[in-house]
């Protein structure tokens, strides 16, 4: 186009020149002008000027685009990383398991027909939430290695047989006989205990035994050591 352009323009300037010569002569038959083709040129040049403005102001549009793309490709990856970081707070908040409660009830439990999960209604201490003082149970909230520990008070005058129960198989226990020489009985135990999300541990009372509830003696706790 340019090369036209210039061509055309040459032309154009070549007749002109042979005009003012022909004037200047004197001669005024068979005038080679083409005053139509060089209004065209000149008027081509305008529109290319101007085409050329739009061309320019196009770019400097879509170099202000790109950066427009460029930073909502930064606000995206930092909206994943706030995302992240909130994702890594949550893990670590779950991370934090304990508990520890005693029976509520200061009377008797038992003897009984049928084993019965004990419930500990006092409740001293349930960071993270995964003990329910309702029924008795701890249920795991994230895969890992636990800690649980139970403790009890009772009298002499009947068998006590307390077992650690994680989701319906014994894990550990506690066996006390009757003595009629023994006027009260306090015993424990304890067990590191891998747990899947969502298993369940509780104490469970053997059926025709029993245990004295007190919130301060007979207790139940445990913790997430870590995560596995």
């Amino acid at each position: 186009m340019n090369f036209a352009f210039c061509l055309l323009l040459s032309f154009c300037s070549l007749t002109l020149g042979q005009e003012g010569l022909l004037e200047t002569e004197g001669t005024t038959e068979n005038e080679p002008c083409f005053p139509d083709l060089c209004k065209f040129i000149k008027e081509f040049a305008v529109m290319k000027v101007k085409l050329e403005a739009v061309e320019t102001k196009l770019n400097e549009s879509e170099s202000q685009v790109l950066v427009l793309k460029e930073k909502g490709e930064a606000l995206e990856t930092k909206l994943k990383e706030t995302e992240s970081q909130v994702l890594v707070l949550k893990q670590k908040e779950a991370l934090k398991v304990v508990f520890s409660a005693g029976i509520l009830e200061n009377a008797a439990i038992g003897p009984i027909k049928k084993p019965k999960t004990l419930v500990y209604g006092r409740v001293i201490t349930n960071v993270g939430n995964a003990y329910n003082q309702n029924t008795g149970i701890f249920v795991a909230p994230v895969r890992g290695m636990y800690y649980f520990s139970f403790f009890y008070h009772a009298g002499g005058g009947h068998p006590v047989r307390l077992r650690l129960i994680k989701n319906n198989n014994s894990v550990v226990e506690i066996t006390d006989h009757k003595t009629l020489m023994d006027g009260a009985d306090n015993g424990g135990n304890a067990a590191f205990v891998e747990l899947q999300q969502g298993d369940q541990v509780f104490v469970r009372l053997d059926a025709n035994h029993h245990v004295w509830g007190n919130g301060y003696i007979t207790t139940f706790s445990g913790f997430l050591l870590h995560q596995i």
